[in-house]
């Protein structure tokens, strides 16, 4: 258990490290740990392909987070090797909207011909881009409109409806018999602060359901990562009764279950199914027990590979000047994952799962989708929700 999970740790603080120097980038088919590689991706572009390049601009945080970073830039790497193209990673020095700018720059100098730029922050970075570049493509994930500020033939940009996937998660752990939660968010940005809410709401129903009374600790850890201090917190919320917490922000999940495996409790997962990291643990001796019970997530990698796929099909003029929200009115893009692997609950069902999916299709569900920390969801006196600063 500690092997692991100091080599998790060690990885993604050395990976958010090496974002707090110069730009980073890594070319080709090079391995998640940040270090060059060679462009010998394997595949065959056809001729209307020749010259094209793939550049991929992460915010702050690492491209191996086992999360969000990571599954984005997978769904790069996927169409760049299937079709034989370069690709590059770039990370920030610092949290600003000039080093996202120099990001732009340097990958669209190293020859880019379609930028992908994750996270809402990049949104002053892409106008910029979009209106310096005419001729390249921009592809944004969890960007809107408003964080663009406008729409530009050559920006088509995805957000997900991530209170859903919250509002699942919330709903699905007091179903199971939760009654002590906690809620982790790495920064309060607007991904972040929907799946948080949207797991206040899902709890709040559930317990309303149930004629129960939940407690929440709800708290943002101010970066991506674990550390020594977050994982204490952790510590501090499980040995006081917290039963499972929804860590939710890049690498920060590393504290969450450093915790829980100290204290025997429960972690709910972000963005992709992250059952994986447990199972992997167990097998390995790293951890006494898998601590994924589920995860919240949405479909980051085929997104990506959708939106790439499509303009290297030659059909970008159906992608540029849009914004795509996709949630479960557009598609399986957000929820849990039900594969009997990673179903690990004990009494919550498949089917009640989807019966609650259905009825948020329908729009008999309606949830929140605030982004706004400062405006709290409204829940009943089912739940206390104590929200830390």
């Amino acid at each position: 258990m500690k092997k692991f999970l100091a080599l998790a740790l060690a990885l993604v603080m050395s990976m958010s490290l090496a974002a707090c120097g110069s730009s980073s980038s890594s070319a080709g088919s090079a391995s998640a740990s940040g270090s060059a590689g060679s462009a010998s991706a394997s595949g065959s572009a056809g001729a209307s392909l020749d010259g094209q390049a793939i550049a991929f601009c992460s915010d702050v945080g690492s491209i191996d987070d086992e999360s969000f970073n990571q599954f984005c830039y997978a769904g790069v790497t996927s169409v760049a090797e299937k079709n034989n193209l370069p690709y590059q990673y770039y990370i920030p020095s610092e949290d600003t909207t000039e080093e996202r700018e120099t990001n732009i720059r340097q990958a669209i100098n190293d020859g880019a011909t379609v930028v992908v730029c994750t996270g809402f922050m990049y949104g002053e970075a892409v106008a910029w881009g979009a209106k310096e570049y005419p001729d390249v493509e921009f592809i944004g994930v969890d960007l809107t409109e408003g964080d663009v500020g406008g729409t530009y033939d050559n920006v088509y940009c995805i957000s997900f409806k991530e209170e859903q996937a919250g509002y699942l998660a919330g709903y699905a752990v007091v179903k199971d018999g939760y009654t002590k939660l906690g809620f982790l968010g790495g920064m309060a940005v607007p991904a972040v602060v929907r799946y948080g809410y949207g797991f206040v709401q899902g709890a709040d129903a559930a317990a309303q359901e149930m004629g129960t009374k939940v407690d929440m600790n709800y708290w943002y850890g101010g970066q991506f990562y674990g550390d020594a201090t977050i994982t204490a917190k952790m510590e501090g919320w499980y040995s006081a009764g917290t039963q499972i917490v929804f860590a939710c922000g890049g690498g920060i999940y590393t504290s969450a279950v450093e915790a829980a495996l100290n204290h025997d409790g429960k972690v709910v997962g972000v963005d992709v199914d992250q059952n994986y990291i447990g199972t992997k643990g167990v097998s390995d001796g790293s951890m006494k027990y898998n601590p994924f019970v589920t995860s919240a997530m949405k479909s980051l990698q085929l997104s990506v590979e959708d939106a790439l796929n499509t303009c290297f099909a030659g059909s970008w003029s159906t992608l540029g000047g849009t914004f795509a929200n996709l949630g479960l009115q557009e598609g399986d893009y957000v929820g849990l994952p039900t594969d009997s692997d990673s179903w690990n609950f004990t009494t919550f069902t498949v089917d009640q799962y989807k019966a609650v999916v259905e009825k948020i299709k329908s729009g008999e569900i309606k949830i929140d989708n605030s982004s706004d920390d400062a405006a709290k969801p409204a829940t009943s006196d089912s739940i206390t929700v104590n929200y830390m600063t």
